[in-house]
């Protein structure tokens, strides 16, 4: 690992946890890499072995890692995780008093931003998996209704070029199916959303960011009435730390 880059005016723990943070980014490491071993990163950055398990800890609390006990354990990557930065932002979500009608308001606002970017971008490699996922879309099974479904957005948001707004719409996708878990589409409406999902593919295959733009945000308007009509108190609940 390059040497390290410890910010001055930050608790030591805190700056340990930049600077690893730092080189996982800036030297690529991906999910699974196993960091230095304790001995390596206490004479690294030259702390105490307390100084260095609170930056660790800092980092696996984030999910920006994990600890495998016993021999031959240590810190591994975990990389960066939609669910892990949900499951934080919950946190601020529950002390901010925010309702999940304002997380189903921002998804509003995003998946359709990103179905138009997708659509700028043409990313030509996602595009055939894109219409795979839209028109073979199981309308029987529910589990697998529910995962092609989930797929398809995941799937349009990261074809968007921009890795914040992904990151941010799967995070709040996470927390609100979380949620709402198991309150989809009755099987007498899933044609409609397979359809619905497929002339999106098409209008991001075509280059039409427009079309794409407004097909995406039709789609999210009926999806949040239906849940709306459903479980209308969800509304006015608040989004609880997880």
């Amino acid at each position: 690992m390059a040497q390290p880059q410890i910010k001055r005016g930050l608790k030591v723990g805190e700056a340990v946890a930049q600077d690893i943070v730092r080189k996982i980014g800036s030297e690529g490491l991906p999910a699974g890499t196993p960091l230095p071993s304790e001995a390596q990163m206490l004479e690294e950055y030259g702390v105490g072995r307390g100084s260095l398990r609170e930056a660790l800890r800092i980092l696996e609390v984030h999910g920006l890692i994990s600890i495998k006990p016993g021999p031959g354990g240590g810190p591994i990557v975990t990389g960066v995780s939609p669910a892990a930065f949900g499951q934080m932002s919950t946190l601020y979500f529950q002390a901010g008093q925010m309702t999940f009608r304002e997380l189903m308001e921002a998804r509003l606002v995003m998946e359709p931003v990103m179905a138009r970017l997708a659509a700028e971008c043409r990313d030509p490699e996602a595009l055939s998996r894109l219409a795979a996922l839209a028109e073979g879309t199981p309308l029987e099974n529910d589990d697998e209704y529910l995962n092609y479904s989930g797929d398809f957005h995941r799937l349009v948001a990261s074809m968007s070029g921009n890795g914040m707004l992904n990151l941010f719409s799967a995070a709040l996708g996470t927390i609100f199916h979380a949620r709402v878990s198991g309150l989809f589409f009755p099987k007498t409406r899933r044609a409609k959303v397979r359809d619905a999902h497929a002339a999106v593919a098409r209008a991001i295959a075509d280059g039409d960011a427009g079309l794409a733009e407004s097909l995406m945000r039709e789609h999210m308007e009926e999806y949040a009435a239906y849940v709306k009509r459903r479980q209308p108190a969800l509304m006015n609940e608040i989004v609880g730390w997880r």
